[in-house]
């Protein structure tokens, strides 16, 4: 393994040879120089001469002195070599994954090894590296489903508009509805963008004014009601009289009225759908429940997703952009609440809280 005189195995090695030169100077002043003329006074003084003191001193002392520094001069650069290795190769791992990610490799992941800083360092980097992974997939999955959105009723618009021009049908009442149809279903998906960029744009939502939480669900209730109606869908709302929360009141009532076109989007005819609230210690709780098929538990964690749909085809023919729940978690996040969602044993339960009044 080569080593560059820059990097920090070689610095590690070349420090720890400075320090053991610098700890041998030492040793050499005081045993060669001082001990050196003191072994001479003691030996003058016993009788012997200074010319022989210093033969004595130079055969005993000084050749032991010389030969424990060789030795420790080679056991410090070994243990420099291997402190060097033990370093550098987690942080060259480190570095190596973060060039991959940086070439665009998200997959890019850097092992758990060396000391526990290290293996600290390591683990920051792979949880990085995970959060730009789930980031560019949901980019790559926004991309590709704002496109199809987009195509879908462009190209049916293209369709109608070129078989009236070279009057291949005729205009009648019916295919002006279904251009309309096609017209308001860009529209919607426009307004959806919009609403969720607004939502992005501005994170500490003013207007946050304390209301009748229970009120505010009667109303919307009444106003989703006939679009349940039409499907023979049961509607049952169990708040108490009066429940006082903190909210964006136009933000409320989108939340609101989201959810609910939501359960009315997914629950087969004569299916149920329940609207709950109570107050717990620190939020009032909102829920929306409806009978139904249910979503997958691997689906769960991506529902609030920008345009994830857990059935793409049935949603598609149902009129669903994909845009509604993560409208719902901009508004509710950005207003001091939390959201979620739960399905199991054919009913799915999509709840949201608010600060309390």
């Amino acid at each position: 393994m080569s080593w560059p005189l820059r990097g920090i195995a070689a610095r590690i090695a070349l420090v720890s040879l400075v320090v053991t030169l610098a700890a041998a100077a030492v040793i050499a002043i005081g045993v060669l120089a001082v001990s050196s003329a003191l072994f001479a006074q003691l030996m003058v003084q016993h009788g012997s001469t200074t010319a022989a003191a210093h033969a004595m001193f130079d055969q005993t002392v000084t050749a032991v002195f010389g030969g424990a520094l060789l030795v420790a001069a080679v056991v410090s650069g070994v243990l420099a070599v291997v402190l060097a290795r033990r370093l550098a190769q987690p942080l060259e791992a480190v570095g190596r994954a973060a060039q991959r990610l940086a070439c665009g490799d998200y997959q890019a992941r850097a092992p758990r090894t060396g000391p526990q800083e290290l293996e600290l360092l390591a683990d920051s980097f792979n949880r990085m590296a995970a959060s730009l992974e789930e980031g560019e997939r949901i980019r790559r999955d926004f991309i590709t489903n704002a496109a199809h959105e987009l195509r879908t009723p462009l190209t049916n618009l293209q369709g109608y508009l070129e078989a009236l021009r070279d009057g291949v049908i005729g205009p009648d009442p019916e295919l002006f509805g279904s251009l309309h149809e096609e017209a308001e279903r860009l529209v919607r998906l426009s307004q959806s963008l919009d609403a969720l960029a607004q939502g992005e744009g501005a994170p500490d939502v003013p207007g946050l004014a304390e209301l009748d939480l229970a009120q505010a669900l009667r109303s919307s209730v009444e106003m989703a009601r006939p679009a349940f109606g039409r499907q023979d869908i049961g509607l049952v709302i169990e708040v108490p009289e009066l429940l006082a929360a903190r909210a964006n009141p136009d933000h409320l009532s989108q939340v609101l009225a989201n959810l609910l076109q939501n359960a009315a989007r997914y629950t087969p005819e004569r299916g149920q759908v329940t609207v709950r609230a109570e107050a717990r210690s620190n939020e009032v709780v909102v829920s929306v429940t409806n009978s139904g098929d249910g979503i997958p538990p691997h689906d769960l964690p991506h529902v609030f997703e920008r345009f994830y749909r857990v059935e793409k085809s049935r949603d598609r023919s149902r009129g669903g952009a994909g845009i509604g729940l993560a409208i719902v978690k901009e508004l509710v996040e950005a207003g001091g609440g939390r959201v979620g969602v739960d399905s199991n044993q054919g009913l799915t339960r999509f709840w949201f809280s608010l600060p309390p009044g």
